[in-house]
């Protein structure tokens, strides 16, 4: 007797159809059938018999199914202990990372921390500045990745991490591919997608007035997935972090004259203890070799 003729057997008690019982156990009903005929060959009576087209439980199946439910549902019973068991030294982690910080200056460094720490579970909320750092007051986030142009409270702790450039995206079919490293004053008068979401637009924005640098914004959005699309679809260039530029396809230069750069820290709340798996992210940054 096998745990899956029992599970047959049970699913056929419930639908009385072959047919459905199959479906409901991801088996063909070829499949289920002769598993059903193996086990009344073992059991030596039928389990089931038919009158027309309906499917009736046998006084003989009657008998054997609430010994069988008992025998499959301690099976579940231990099955479950030994997952819990399995999953007994798992540590979660919630962090908080920016939403215009993207993936590829993290996702190394993530796959390590993976690799150094298999018990630990990292669960990413992706947030404005404002909402991680409310989550993080709050205690719902232990740590989070952020840039605060203006600075951060001082009610919270703040490391650097790693610097980023921006750099300025745009299509292939664009003017600028020519261009090796591309001058604020290269840019004026040229279709431009805003990005609303960027920590760092008004900053932008204010060294574009001060350089007399005129743009015009051909599509604004928060979302960075769009921002990409309608530059790929060269609807306009746009500034961004160089670690952010995920869609295949789009071309990128460095933006000289002025230089622009931001600041990726990590950051949580002085005087909370640290987790046992927040201690190891901790440490984990500070020996990772970040890009410079």
């Amino acid at each position: 007797m096998e745990m899956h003729q029992i599970r047959y057997f049970l699913a056929v008690c419930e639908t009385l159809n072959f047919t459905r019982a199959a479906e409901q156990s991801n088996v063909s009903q070829p499949a289920l059938t002769k598993a059903i005929k193996k086990l009344e060959g073992e059991l030596g009576n039928a389990l089931f018999f038919r009158e027309g087209k309906r499917v009736l439980v046998s006084e003989f199946g009657q008998l054997m199914r609430p010994n069988l439910e008992a025998i499959f549902g301690q099976t579940e019973s231990v099955r479950n202990l030994a997952e819990g068991y399995g999953h007994r030294n798992k540590m979660p982690l919630n962090i908080g990372i920016m939403m215009t910080i993207g993936p590829l200056g993290l996702a190394p460094f993530l796959a390590r921390f993976q690799h150094d720490h298999p018990g630990i579970e990292i669960e990413i909320h992706e947030g404005s500045l404002d909402e991680l750092t409310r989550r993080l007051e709050a205690g719902e986030l232990e740590i989070a990745l952020l840039n605060a142009p203006m600075g951060l409270a001082e009610t919270f702790r703040a490391e650097a991490v790693y610097d980023e450039r921006y750099v300025v995206v745009f299509s292939p079919n664009h003017r600028l591919k020519e261009i090796a490293a591309i001058k604020l004053k290269d840019l004026s008068g040229e279709a431009y997608v805003d990005r609303l979401a960027c920590e760092m637009r008004e900053m932008v924005m204010a060294v574009c007035q001060q350089n007399d640098v005129k743009l015009y914004a051909a599509y604004r959005s928060e979302r960075e997935d769009w921002i990409q699309g309608m530059v790929l679809a060269d609807m306009g260039f746009a500034f961004m972090p160089e670690y952010s530029v995920t869609l295949s396809g789009m071309l990128s230069r460095p933006l000289v004259e002025p230089e622009v750069k931001r600041t990726v820290q990590l950051a949580w709340m002085p005087g909370r203890p640290h987790s046992p798996a927040g201690q190891a992210f901790i440490r984990a940054v500070h020996a990772y070799a970040w890009p410079r």
